[in-house]
């Protein structure tokens, strides 16, 4: 293979580390490093059959759009109805904002508790929250899906490379790994905090804005059918590396933290846990890739509601719009709210990870009603065995959808 062949291999795969960096922010962290610690590595099936339900439905989505030239919103707001479109766009609006406090609040103070390092009383974690934003806000004025893409590889590809070293530092048995694979409810689960846990893990990885942004991506690429090969093995390509990230984030809290017998209730109590068991070095790493995380999913973050509004509207993209780079601007000082308020980002993120459990049977739904549109398909329509499976998937969808209401329900009554 030639330095030509390897270089269009990596950017053929570059829509699949867009929406795993998307994916896999501080909201899986969160997520994956409390199920980790709370409950060991016994939810591990739950990330694993959240990877396959993810991979399914982006090479579903995907493929509708090479067959129909037709973005997911416009093509709902066509083909279904037009206040259901608008439904998406409000409530993946709404996610993502609860998102952007939550995943800046986490990397503020994760930032804060390591400077304590290097400086004494740590530097505040305002500081940290208005550079990340000014970062992430200047790379959106940009303006291109293109470079967002270049940057999130090389962030994406640290991120990988900080939970993969924490892996193999931390990880618990390997039979308690294989366990972990079988279906099972811990049986603390009676609690309605451990609904919320579960329905958060689906959540950050089955998110329906993914999806919807799925369409988006590969409609922008000028994918054809030609492509779909190319475009099933980008989509399997992110749901793996999903999988294999949350479990290494989910065994490094399992092997240190749920062995000690300690609980999560901030991400940043890992800075001062984990030191004690794994040394400077682990904490080291498990805050670079903590802060990679956070940065890969606040760009595609701050640009859905724009992404969205021009699929709503059946427009070109066009990130450089005026009003976008406003709607940016007051997404992104969103983040601002934990440090200043000292509100609690933990449970903001697990209640806006949970929000998106409650979305996902609407999006199922969605693609199960248009892939059976014969006018739509032609001879692509969805097989009797495909049509089981979403069925299956629908099932589940609200079954977790069922588990974030209780939770969330749960949570808020003992705020």
């Amino acid at each position: 293979m030639t330095i030509v062949d390897l270089k269009r291999f990596f950017q053929s795969l570059l829509p699949g580390i867009f929406l795993f960096g998307f994916t896999v922010g501080t909201g899986s962290v969160t997520a994956m490093a409390k199920a980790g610690a709370d409950y060991g590595m016994s939810l591990l099936w739950t990330v694993a059959l959240s990877c396959i339900i993810t991979y399914l439905l982006l090479h579903l989505y995907g493929k509708y759009t090479l067959i129909t030239g037709e973005t997911a919103l416009a093509s709902i707001k066509k083909n279904i109805h037009p206040a259901l479109a608008l439904f998406f766009v409000i409530t993946l609006t709404t996610h993502v904002c609860g998102s952007v406090i939550g995943v800046m609040g986490i990397i503020a103070e994760v930032c804060f508790e390591w400077s304590k390092n290097f400086v004494e009383g740590g530097i505040l974690p305002i500081y940290f929250a208005v550079f990340f934003i000014t970062l992430v806000y200047l790379i959106f004025l940009l303006g291109t899906t293109a470079v967002f893409q270049q940057v999130l590889g090389f962030v994406v590809g640290l991120m990988a490379v900080c939970f993969l070293i924490n892996f193999f530092l931390l990880m618990p048995p390997l039979a308690e790994m294989a366990k972990g694979m079988v279906p099972t409810i811990p049986e603390s689960a009676s609690n309605q905090n451990a609904f919320l846990v579960i329905a958060s893990m689906v959540g950050t990885t089955v998110f329906s804005g993914l999806f919807i942004l799925r369409t988006t991506l590969v409609k922008e690429a000028g994918w054809t059918m030609e492509d779909l090969k190319a475009q099933q093995k980008d989509a399997l390509f992110s749901g793996f590396l999903m999988f294999v990230v949350s479990a290494s984030i989910m065994a490094a809290a399992a092997g240190s933290l749920h062995l000690q017998g300690v609980t999560l209730t901030k991400v940043s109590e890992m800075i001062q846990l984990l030191e004690p068991i794994a040394g400077t070095f682990a904490v080291t790493i498990f805050t670079i890739g903590l802060v990679a995380a956070g940065v890969s999913s606040q760009f595609p973050n701050v640009a859905l509601l724009p992404w969205l509004l021009d699929d709503y509207y059946e427009r070109e993209a066009d990130l450089t719009r005026m009003d976008y780079r406003i709607f940016a601007l007051l997404i992104s000082l969103l983040g601002l709210i934990v440090p200043l308020f000292n509100a609690k980002p933990i449970a903001i993120m697990i209640l806006s990870q949970a929000f998106g459990a409650l979305v996902l049977p609407v999006t199922v739904a969605c693609i199960l009603y248009l892939g059976n549109r014969k006018d739509l398909m032609k001879d692509h329509s969805f097989s009797l065995l495909l049509n089981i499976i979403l069925l299956a998937i629908l099932a589940f969808a609200f079954l977790m959808s069922y588990m974030s209401y209780s939770g969330i329900i749960a949570t808020l009554k003992a705020l």
